[in-house]
């Protein structure tokens, strides 16, 4: 950023409090959207997240934003659940078969059309219009806030805290054969969107290091790497999962919901995006779901400090089917 830019968000920063500064300081809010790092000055990071762990520095979602956006994949679907992914380094060109199930070439899968979708990571915040990209960016970070939350209720301070859950005797392993669990290792809550699982771990380890071992073998990396732990959540947040979007495409209006999904009550918004990543546990609960309103209050607060409405906002959650 050039240096009268940084003059004038000095200026911005000693004069007013953190609402205003964030409302009226339009240096800090370039008109390039194709960066994330033009949509949030590290300055407007830490006041994001005041209480953060010095583990989430600005440094290293920024790091990861860069590096996980030279990467694309192609997912390709052959009868119900045969599956081969092609992940492309943007950088240097080169794509290689990372996943190819076994039985990719019988008869029997390929009897029927293939469906194929493409994930580019580099439009993570960056796909559309400012103000669409920045409450992405603020969907982003509620979500991530309340995943990873320790402090005051209704401050909205307290995002980016905990590396992992509190409770990590639990394995969080289920049967996956594409994805086994390693003996002897625990696939807990880890990172700001405290991805859980061996599935989960072996898919992710795919799409951000085109191996699946690094994460099956090593889930502590999630939370000793603070650039593969900001990695892994923008992973899920881009990625769809099976009969679900992707968050990124929610909020930016890509997706739209079949007549099945409306008779669910599934609808573009943020609630949507709350359904995606918890909604067993808090959709389809009306709107007295602590931890839901928690999401949205994050939400609302970010946007805010961001300088972006979303006046059209279907928040809550609370009358949709989950998946």
């Amino acid at each position: 950023m050039r240096s009268i830019k940084l003059s004038i968000i000095s200026l911005c920063l000693l004069s007013a409090a953190l609402l205003i500064r964030f409302k009226y300081c339009t240096a800090s809010t370039p008109t390039n959207a194709n960066s994330v790092a033009n949509l949030i000055s590290q300055q407007q990071f830490n006041a994001l997240f005041p209480m953060h762990d010095k583990f989430y520095s600005y440094t290293a979602f920024i790091t990861a934003v860069n590096q996980l956006g030279d990467i694309k994949m192609k997912i390709t679907r052959r009868a119900a659940s045969v599956y081969q992914f092609i992940r492309t380094d943007k950088h240097t060109g080169k794509s290689t078969i990372i996943r190819q199930d076994e039985d990719w070439n019988e008869n029997w899968a390929k009897a029927k059309p293939d469906s194929s979708y493409m994930i580019n990571y580099g439009a993570f915040c960056t796909e559309k219009d400012l103000q669409t990209n920045k409450k992405e960016l603020a969907a982003f970070f509620a979500q991530i806030s309340h995943e990873t939350r320790h402090g005051q209720d209704g401050q909205y301070n307290d995002g980016l805290m905990f590396t992992h859950e509190l409770n990590t005797s639990l394995p969080y392993i289920s049967d996956n054969d594409e994805y086994p669990a390693v003996k002897g290792k625990k696939y807990y809550g880890r990172g700001p969107m405290q991805l859980s699982y061996n599935g989960n771990y072996g898919y992710a380890s795919d799409c951000i290091f085109g191996d699946k071992k690094v994460l099956l073998n090593n889930p502590d990396l999630v939370q000793n790497d603070p650039v593969v732990a900001f990695k892994t959540a923008i992973y899920f947040w881009m990625t769809p999962q099976p009969n679900r979007p992707s968050a990124h495409d929610v909020m930016i209006g890509k997706w739209q919901p079949s007549g099945a999904d409306r008779a669910k009550g599934r609808i573009p918004g943020f609630g949507m995006t709350t359904n995606i990543i918890n909604g067993e546990v808090e959709c389809n609960k009306v709107d007295n779901m602590q931890s839901m309103n928690d999401r949205i209050g994050f939400y609302k607060h970010f946007l805010k400090l961001l300088g972006v409405t979303d006046n059209n906002c279907a928040c809550s959650c609370g009358n949709m089917k989950p998946y």
